[in-house]
């Protein structure tokens, strides 16, 4: 019986004229696009000398090559064959690295690094060096900056001080920019800086002006100690970061709030639960983790390395059931070739080498769990969805466990495994310290074809930009399914386009709507269960973002965060919709940012204040509604001047308030400015408040923002705290949304 979907004849196929539609792509279509892009090999023309099977055939020949160092000449055909078929069929691929290099001279292999950043010039710019080597061999390196002294701390060598871990941050970024990853993709960081560092509030703002660190994502390094002050509404310790001793303290809520604020803002920092994190270490004689790669799945020691690998779920489907055989063969498959990668991998660094192979960490993963779930007629954001994560991500750990307890007997254990927790606690040697990561798989999903991660499907149609060209992309599974009910999907490709959802197109059945639902029509609470359900089961981390809708708050982001630190989730991260630029939107990527006006609520609440400038009384009305400040109104009084300009200010002002602006730059850029009348007129003997309108526009601002810079003026609205001239949230006038230490007290 056909699908309920009825749609128009397919339409006509797309000229090469510029004015044509963008042609509609389906995945294969996008991924032979991505492979002659990125991975397949090239000539010294530029010109692709390869295929997909010569891709996977060369992958597979340079990686079981392994098998030889262990006595298994004979075998390692029989392997060469096993590793391509997992390929080929879509079941399992490697991280980039891996299929950038494989076959070719001196390969590096490993996607993931963490380098140590010791207190010293010369260490940092050693450790700056050694990022280098990574990220032009292709991979990614996270830095803990916090063993660094402070911005402003004596240095004794040359009775100077220290310009603290930013500055270094922004060095560091800098060289990252310059530098191609493997030669095909910009370098990537991971700055981590621990929530008790002195600097910590300038970290957490670094990223707000959008064109500095560029090459850095941020994670903030919460311990318990902060969670715990927070909880109670307290005060925390600031610890000198050489000598470990407290230097101070800071309000645990005002921190909070600040690192809420900027990751709404601009998506970072995201944060790593140091504690929870380190509670799964299984080599704690050999030190603490204190950072992770740029994705924040992959916790390292310094100088330790890991390869990466994902299983493709939507492979693992047959009869609308989970075939477990498959999946148990695809994982010992996996695991064995990660292993071997271990071996033949080329490392920047002799030190690298050595740590990587005493712990011999691999990180195993999944992707697809999202058209896993389609198929199996799974609602995403369904209670039955979260289990159904959880139990696959279970198996594949036991299993994982299991082939790497297999290769301990056929190849030794670990050499630390002495020095590790499965020793201490009397259980089977294993051949890897951990096994199982869960990884962004960004293009490495494109090429299996399938949903990226366990990410919800971002779109179900979108615009793409790639190799100069722009064309819609469809999801894959979606059209599998409209084509196998005989319907052509290019009918309605382009509406869909336009809203990334299927929720508002009639023609599709309810029962598709809701398997199809998108990662904006997620709620967060979501996003996170289904994060804890799989990092419960994952050796190491899990990478997830949470989408959140533009309209967010950081009251949003603090309500995730929490949730995360609460489910045992080892890190999180947030992404407000629309919140950067030049990345992929509801309806596709845009070299530019597309910002939406906040709605104007029906009633809003605010105050007036008059000021005496040189041209007579200026009176300026800011608004607010349950999000902050809304807009701003002025008015000059008969005494004449510029009226025009003053509304001119007023209304541009607005605009960027509506816009999501931050209110502190807006009074950033106005106050101060000087207008002639206003030195004439106190040349005159008169007296005024302002130096022009701009500036009292900016005072009447600052003065309901209450953030110390002037007196917080009184308000007669009912929903304003005032305490901190936050909004309260409606209805629980003892809750106030920005104070964030547990309510204000009664007006």
């Amino acid at each position: 019986m056909k699908s309920t979907l009825a749609l128009a004849g397919s339409e006509p196929q797309p000229t090469a004229d510029r004015h044509s539609p963008a042609p509609i792509y389906g995945g294969d279509q996008l991924r032979e696009e991505v492979l002659r892009a990125r991975y397949l090999q090239k000539n010294a023309q530029g010109d692709v000398i390869e295929t997909s099977d010569e891709l996977w055939r060369r992958v597979a020949i340079a990686v079981a090559a392994a098998e030889k160092n262990y006595g298994a000449r004979k075998s390692q055909k029989l392997w060469e064959k096993r590793f391509y078929t997992v390929m080929a069929e879509n079941r399992f691929l490697p991280n980039s690295p891996t299929l950038f290099s494989a076959g070719r001279k001196r390969p590096m292999l490993s996607a993931c690094f963490v380098l140590p950043v010791p207190d010293s010039l010369m260490g940092i710019l050693q450790t700056t060096k050694e990022a280098g080597l990574i990220q032009k061999s292709g991979g990614g390196v996270g830095f803990d900056f916090s063993r660094l002294r402070p911005k402003g701390a004596r240095v004794q060598s040359t009775s100077g001080v220290a310009s603290g871990p930013v500055s270094f941050m922004k060095g560091i970024n800098a060289w990252a920019q310059v530098i191609k990853q493997g030669g095909l993709r910009r370098a990537a960081n991971m700055a981590v800086l621990r929530v008790d560092h002195p600097d910590i509030e300038e970290f957490v703002a670094c990223k707000l002006h959008r064109i500095e660190l560029q090459a850095f994502n941020l994670s903030v390094g919460i311990t318990d100690a902060f969670m715990n002050a927070l909880a109670l509404g307290g005060t925390y310790a600031i610890l000198d970061p050489r000598t470990g001793k407290e230097v101070g303290r800071k309000d645990a809520g005002m921190v909070w709030k600040q690192v809420c604020e900027a990751a709404c803002k601009c998506g970072d920092p995201g944060v790593l639960f140091l504690d929870t994190i380190n509670a799964s270490n299984p080599t704690p004689q050999l030190g603490c983790f204190t950072a992770t790669n740029p994705c924040g799945e992959q916790p390292l020691l310094p100088y330790e390395s890991c390869n990466l690998g994902s299983i493709n779920l939507s492979e693992m489907v047959r009869n609308r059931g989970v075939d477990w055989d498959r999946l148990r063969e695809t994982t010992f498959v996996a695991v064995r070739f990660l292993d071997d990668v271990i071996d033949v991998n080329h490392y920047p660094l002799p030190r690298i080498e050595r740590m990587t192979k005493a712990n011999r960490k691999i990180g195993l993963g999944i992707m697809g769990l999202a058209h896993m779930l389609v198929r199996l007629g799974i609602p995403y954001d369904s209670e039955k969805a979260v289990e159904m994560a959880g139990e696959v991500m279970r198996y594949v750990s036991e299993h994982a466990l299991e082939a790497s307890r297999q290769l301990a007997k056929e190849r030794k254990p670990f050499p630390n495994f002495e020095k590790s927790v499965y020793a201490e606690r009397g259980e089977p040697p294993v051949r890897n310290a951990t096994r199982t990561t869960v990884t962004p798989t960004g293009t490495v999903s494109i090429i299996a074809n399938t949903s990226s991660g366990i990410e919800p499907i971002f779109s179900v149609a979108y615009k793409r930009k790639a190799l100069d060209k722009e064309f819609l992309v469809f999801d894959p599974l979606f059209r599998e399914m409209a084509e196998a009910a005989g319907v052509s999907v290019e009918g309605i490709a382009r509406q869909v386009s336009e809203r990334g959802s299927v929720q508002d197109i009639p023609e599709v059945p309810d029962d598709w709507k809701a398997l199809f639902k998108t990662a904006h029509e997620i709620p967060a609470e979501r996003h996170v269960r289904m994060q804890a359900a799989v990092q419960q089961h994952t050796d190491n981390a899990v990478s997830k973002t949470v989408n959140l809708p533009h309209d967010a708050t950081p009251t949003d982001v603090s309500r995730v965060f929490l949730l995360a630190h609460q489910l045992r989730c080892k890190g999180i991260t947030v992404f407000r919709q629309n919140s950067r630029a030049g990345v992929l939107g509801s309806s596709g990527f845009s070299d530019r940012q597309y910002v939406r006006m906040r709605e104007r609520a029906k009633v809003t609440c605010g105050q007036s204040e008059k000021f005496r400038t040189g041209c007579g009384s200026l009176y300026v009305h800011v608004d607010r509604d349950d999000k902050g400040i809304l807009e701003v109104f002025s008015n000059l009084g008969k005494g004449g001047g510029c009226p025009a300009q003053s509304e001119a200010t007023a209304r541009l002002v607005s605009l960027c308030l509506r816009c999501d602006v931050d209110p502190r730059e807006v009074v950033r850029q106005l106050q101060g400015i000087r207008c002639p009348t206003a030195w004439s007129g106190r040349a005159g003997g008169n007296s005024v408040d302002v130096s022009s309108c701009p500036d009292g526009i900016a005072q009447a601002i600052r003065s309901i923002l209450g953030d110390g810079q002037g007196e917080t003026s009184e308000s007669h609205c009912q929903n304003v705290c005032p305490l901190c001239g936050g909004v309260r949230e409606p209805g629980r006038c003892g809750i106030c949304l920005s104070c964030w230490k547990g309510g204000c007290q009664p007006a």
